[in-house]
């Protein structure tokens, strides 16, 4: 692995992290609105709690299902959490120093952003990617 794609995975590992702790994502997509709108959790609660999820092997059994099937990049995983561990400990501090309406307005923003993504550019990325993997196959 060269040195332009360790620092690219890291980043990436970065961004994620930030995100994570920022808006509290990982699951937090339906985690945070439901413990905010369904139990009446504070925004900050809410994203520290599913945070907190993160901490549990909650997705222990699914790892080992794509494991088995041979689809885990542990470089890649390592790479990723040195950034996302980082990111998330940015992330959170940013997040704890604002009002918790902004935050929410924020969370929300994300959330339509990444809304219109899946709905109008994934299709584009994932036939790309397909014609890549079919190129790489041919190899």
């Amino acid at each position: 692995m060269d040195i332009q794609t360790v620092l690219t995975i890291i980043l990436v590992g970065l961004a994620a992290g930030m995100l994570s702790g920022f808006v509290g994502v990982g699951g937090g997509l339906i985690i945070v609105p439901a413990l905010v709108l369904f139990l009446g959790f504070s925004q900050h609660n809410a994203q520290g709690t599913s945070l907190g999820l993160l901490l549990l092997p909650a997705g222990i059994l699914a790892v080992l299902q794509y494991y088995r099937h041979g689809d885990i990049d542990f470089k890649v995983v390592g790479l990723l959490a040195i950034g996302f561990v980082a990111g998330g400990y940015y992330g959170s501090k940013l997040a704890l120093s604002l009002p918790q309406d902004t935050i929410k307005k924020i969370f929300a923003v994300f959330m339509i952003l990444v809304a219109i993504k899946m709905l109008f550019i994934d299709k584009k990325i994932s036939e790309k990617a397909n014609q890549k993997n079919e190129q790489q196959l041919k190899k």
